[in-house]
C-alpha cells in the first residue's frame, strides 16, 4: 500500500491579489522534530508555531513539557484543541477533561478555562470568529 505525504506548500490564485490562499498542507511531524529542536523548547518554555493566521481563524501548532499551565483565560471565541501527542487537561469551572492523542474537544465563546499537563504534550489550537485574546494564549 503506497502512502501519500504531504509537503508544506501554499497554492494562490494567479488572480488572487491579496495574501489569502486556497490551500494549506502541513507535514506535522517534520514541524514538530523541528519545534523539539527550538531554543525555547530546550528551555523548557511553550513553544508554538502559528499555521494559519486569518481575520475568522487562527490555527497553532503548541508544544509543552510536562508540568506546564497555560494559566487562565476566558475566550471571547470558538475553539478547538486537537491533541497530536501526550495528554492535555481542560480546566473550566465546572469540569476538567484529560484529552489524549487523537482527541478534539470544541469549546464555545466566553468560558473560562486553563490548561495543564503532566507529560510532554503536543496539540493543535484553533480559533475561530472573532480573533482577539490570540496574544494571551501564546505569552
Amino acid at each position: 500500500m503506497e502512502i501519500e505525504s504531504l509537503r508544506t506548500s501554499l497554492v494562490r490564485n494567479k488572480d488572487d491579489r491579496s495574501d489569502k490562499c486556497k490551500l494549506l498542507a502541513f507535514n506535522l511531524p517534520s514541524l514538530i522534530s523541528a519545534m523539539r529542536q527550538n531554543n525555547k523548547w530546550a528551555k523548557g518554555e511553550l513553544n508554538s508555531l502559528i499555521l494559519l493566521k486569518s481575520p475568522q481563524k487562527h490555527i497553532i501548532l503548541a508544544a509543552i513539557h510536562d508540568g506546564n499551565e497555560i494559566e487562565s483565560f476566558q475566550s471571547n471565541d470558538s475553539i478547538s484543541f486537537q491533541v497530536i501527542e501526550g495528554k492535555l487537561r481542560f480546566h473550566s469551572r465546572k469540569d476538567t477533561v484529560t484529552l489524549v492523542k487523537g482527541q478534539v474537544m470544541t469549546l464555545n465563546e466566553h468560558i473560562k478555562y486553563h490548561l495543564t499537563t503532566r507529560e510532554e504534550t503536543i496539540f493543535l489550537l484553533t480559533i475561530s470568529n472573532n480573533i482577539t485574546k490570540i496574544n494571551r494564549i501564546l505569552e
